[in-house]
């Protein structure tokens, strides 16, 4: 029998369905970290890989980040046989004169982020993290906070950091400068946009972590804080109309939509519904709520998402490097386990109580204004047309951040080879080229607008080369209209979606003049020329490129675009397999009208959120 490597996933095979389902897989993703605690356990040190910040906040980071999950658990009144570890890790760490000391914080550092998780347990729990320990450790442990706190922090979801710790210091009896917590509660009120949305501090950038940062947090106060009425009262409605919003990035069997940065923390995506109900706020209905909750979870346990001891990986759907950040090491992927918040309820919460929702979108696309996207739901999938978003300073970002299409069900790929263009997947996206080895796909945008269900954005992939892309929904099918102007000749090539490609070639491939179709056995995925006669092709991509599969097929066009103004209008989709889908094929959308589209924007169009400029920027 072959080696199937998703049964190394500690989800693997697990119902998930119940609260003590949850509570086994928490477990269970525990379990395979305790070798690799050190002597005195105050670092976890789960491999070779590197991250931008020094080894010793690497091993703090695999320290710290289980207790997301550990401490719902014991708060939940389960018993849990290593917390004596944690308190020696905590001991150990935070005294100077000892070999595994966390080093002291000088400035903005990651160690901030991770204290996060050790605040957050000294207020649930210091009868088991606090009150057991001497008093020179209590010293040391409440020094090395209050030390941490006094530097500044990202200005961004790292500002609730501070506050985390804060609530545990307050818990524990510890004094502190309270002007630091009022400070930047109110500077993250400065993050807030409109309708549930926020940004992630002073950037155009609106990803998972306003679900599973500024959400997750905000309703972690809401529940714990004392007397801060209002701002509990905004976060738990803010939640309550961001989560009508949300649940069109998850699909009908949990899959979110793979987007933006820090995707390797998988499940924590799912964390804003459990943080819904650790702060008792019914949002939609309980049994809603725990659907999208449950399901989400049972996604992921079918992928290869850890190595063979059980570890979680780099990666999203299976070990990847290419795809992380600068900013993971090899315990950042424990992020995840943000999503166990809810086993700090009883078994009788309603949450636990309710019976599970099946979820039950409709095809009618979704404009979602702030993020600048359009989302509609396709069998097994969320598809999400997207305006584009900053990504400076992000490793692919433009892959992450300003593909026109994203999805759950395909993921998307990485570029894995910046110097050759007739290799790159470009799903998603239209990459030219004027030296058939360089390329430029969209980055950033000048403008961004959306009227209705439609997008609008000009992008510049040169300073003297424009181009207008609009993005129109027709489930299954999208339309994209690119209105290029370049003083040279280009060339371009253009992807639909990603599909997963079977070994021994035991796929089908059509490539013909105008259009590109990949058919495997589960899926299908087409690319179709409306206007601008280019050349279909089914390209299999360099392996590891996309998030969801380690190899994959994308189909694409290709065609040269001369020197002037040329008009591309490509219709593309993917699906499962069968009949449905066969019939989608024959049912291409008809290429709309440039002008009406430019009526449209004159009469309708709005900045999307995500494009326009902070105020503090």
């Amino acid at each position: 029998m072959t080696y199937d490597p998703a049964t190394a996933n500690p989800l693997f095979g697990n119902p998930l369905k119940t609260r003590d389902d949850v509570e086994n897989g928490l477990r269970d993703l525990f379990q395979p970290l305790l070798p690799y605690f050190s002597e005195g356990g105050a670092r976890v040190r789960l491999d070779g890989a590197g991250a931008h910040f020094d080894r010793a906040a690497a091993d703090l980071e695999g320290f710290a980040r289980p207790l997301w999950g550990l401490t719902p658990l014991a708060a939940g009144g389960a018993e849990f046989d290593h917390w004596e570890i944690y308190r020696q890790g905590l001991a150990n760490g935070t005294d100077p004169g000892h070999p595994e000391y966390w080093g002291t914080v000088n400035g903005t550092d990651q160690r901030q982020v991770e204290l996060a998780a050790i605040g957050f347990t000294l207020k649930m729990l210091p009868h088991l993290v606090w009150e057991p320990l001497p008093q020179k450790a209590k010293d040391n442990l409440a020094a090395y906070l209050k030390h941490a706190r006094k530097f500044e922090y990202a200005d961004n979801n790292w500002k609730f950091f501070r506050i985390l710790v804060d609530l545990g210091l307050e818990e524990c009896g510890v004094e502190f400068d309270r002007s630091y917590t009022d400070a930047y509660l109110e500077e993250l009120e400065g993050f807030y946009l409109d309708g549930g949305w926020y940004r992630d501090g002073n950037v155009r950038r609106i990803d998972h972590y306003i679900p599973f940062a500024m959400h997750f947090y905000g309703l972690i106060y809401a529940k714990l804080a004392k007397g801060d009425d209002k701002r509990v009262a905004d976060y738990k409605s803010r939640a309550k109309e961001f989560a009508r919003d949300i649940q069109h990035w998850f699909d009908e069997d949990g899959g979110t939509l793979v987007f933006g940065r820090s995707l390797t923390y998988r499940f924590a995506c799912g964390g804003f519904w459990g943080a819904l109900a650790f702060a008792d706020v019914e949002a939609l209905p309980w049994g809603v709520i725990k659907g999208h909750f449950l399901r989400h979870l049972r996604w992921w346990s079918k992928l290869p998402i850890a190595h063979g001891n059980g570890v979680l990986s780099i990666g999203y759907g299976y070990p990847n490097l290419f795809m992380s950040e600068s900013y993971n090491s090899a315990g950042s992927p424990y992020w995840a386990l943000k999503a166990f918040l809810p086993l700090a309820l009883p078994a009788d919460h309603p949450f636990w109580m309710a019976e599970e929702v099946e979820a039950d979108f409709d095809e009618a696309p979704v404009p979602l204004k702030h993020p600048g996207m359009v989302s509609f739901h396709t069998k097994g999938n969320v598809v999400a047309l997207s305006s584009g978003q900053q990504n400076w300073q992000m490793r692919h970002g433009a892959e992450k951040y300003a593909k026109f299409v994203y999805s759950s069900r395909y993921g998307f790929s990485v570029e894995v080879d910046e110097r050759a263009y007739p290799s790159g997947a470009f799903d998603g996206a239209l990459a030219l080229s004027d030296d058939g080895r360089h390329y430029r796909v969209r980055e950033t945008n000048e403008t961004a607008q959306i009227a209705g269900d439609t997008l609008h954005a000009v992008w510049k992939p040169w300073s003297d080369v424009t181009v207008e892309t609009w993005l129109i929904p027709a489930n299954p099918w999208h339309i994209r209209v690119h209105r290029i102007t370049t003083p040279r000749a280009l060339h371009g090539t253009e992807g639909g979606f990603a599909i997963d490609r079977a070994e021994f070639n035991a796929d089908t491939y059509i490539d013909e003049k105008g259009r590109g179709v990949a058919k495997s056995k589960t899926d299908v995925s087409a690319i179709v020329c409306l206007l601008g006669g280019r050349e279909g092709r089914a390209f299999r991509t360099l392996p590891n490129s996309n998030l969801i599969f380690s190899k994959a097929i994308v189909p694409q066009l290709r065609g040269d675009i001369p020197a002037g103004t040329t008009v591309l209008v490509t219709a593309a989709m993917a699906l499962p397999t069968g009949a449905e889908t066969e019939a989608a094929l024959s049912a291409v959308p008809a290429a709309p009208d440039i002008a009406e589209l430019e009526a449209l924007f004159a009469r309708e169009g709005v900045d999307v959120s995500a494009i326009m400029v902070p105020e503090r920027f």
